[in-house]
């Protein structure tokens, strides 16, 4: 009986060690110097904003949710918290992040740049997110 009890011991405390090691996490995302100095060459207007909304809700929504707040219906299925767009932390990032963070993609996050190959289409979601606090 001992060696039964042990062994679900065991096994309880390598399910729990998993279930922390898998825990979603995001480490810092490094963005280069040259993005960071990026302006948005999209002026935010309502157009810009229409228009990456549109693409948003085509391209992000699925998992960062219809408000950003990184709570879209795939998100659960993500290893890495996908952020939430409303937080001081996300809008505090200059815009060239913001692109770049789109273009390049890490981890679950994909590249977006074959989806969305035009660059002005991508400072167009960045107009977006920036509308959602």
């Amino acid at each position: 009986m001992k060696k039964i009890a042990l062994i679900v011991f065991v096994g309880f405390a390598a399910f729990m060690s998993m279930a922390f090691i898998s825990k979603k996490t995001n480490d810092p995302w490094p963005v280069p110097d040259k993005y960071l100095k990026m302006a948005n060459p999209v002026k935010s207007d309502p157009a810009s904003i229409a228009h990456g909304k549109d693409l948003y809700t085509q391209h992000c929504q699925s998992c960062h949710g219809k408000k950003g707040k990184g709570d879209g219906p795939k998100a659960a299925q993500l290893d890495t918290e996908c952020g939430d767009f409303t937080k001081a932390d996300f809008q505090k990032q200059p815009d060239g992040a913001i692109f770049y963070k789109t273009s390049e993609g890490r981890k679950d996050m994909p590249s977006y740049k074959k989806k969305i190959p035009e660059a002005d289409d991508i400072w167009a979601v960045v107009n977006y997110v920036r509308t959602l606090k």
